[in-house]
């Protein structure tokens, strides 16, 4: 053999570091994404869970054009919103149990569109549901809001 063994063919030990050593890369790696978007999703719930900063006229306005395009569509109602279960004080529990004042517990954009709705929408024969739409370890994840206008 014209070359040395030990530069062909390294040890099974040297292979095993090696391995090992590419699999806390993926691990670091890994963690430095999760990381990253466990950061993004509490900016999100922060910006969520306050006033979005429209005003009263912007938005009617909004309502109006997302009605307007389901209806266009042939729907007769249409989900408006989708938010995270911990932007409610009690994580969803009163909506998912459709408790009686169920409404006390949003905050934020939640609360806004629930206010647009009793304050515009209910008056003119509009209907609201708030959900859980989704349930992730079977616990409530994400709440969609519905607008309804059909029997």
């Amino acid at each position: 053999m014209p070359q040395n063994i030990d530069d062909l063919l390294p040890t099974a030990k040297e292979i095993q570091k090696q391995a090992a050593l590419k699999e806390a890369e993926k691990a670091e790696d890994y963690a430095r994404k999760l990381a990253v978007v466990e950061a993004e999703k509490r900016a999100l719930i922060d910006r969520l869970s306050k006033p979005s900063g429209l005003s009263e006229d912007e938005k009617v306005k909004l309502a109006s054009t997302v009605i307007q395009r389901a209806v266009r569509h042939g729907l007769s109602e249409v989900q408006v919103y989708r938010f995270p279960h911990t932007l409610c004080t009690d994580r969803g529990r009163a909506i998912n149990v459709m408790e009686p004042g169920w409404e006390k517990t949003l905050t934020g954009i939640p609360l806004e569109i629930f206010q647009l709705w009793s304050d515009y929408l209910k008056p003119r024969g509009y209907r609201i549901l708030y959900q859980i739409i989704d349930f992730p370890g079977g616990m409530p994840g994400d709440i969609g809001i519905i607008i309804a206008w059909g029997d």
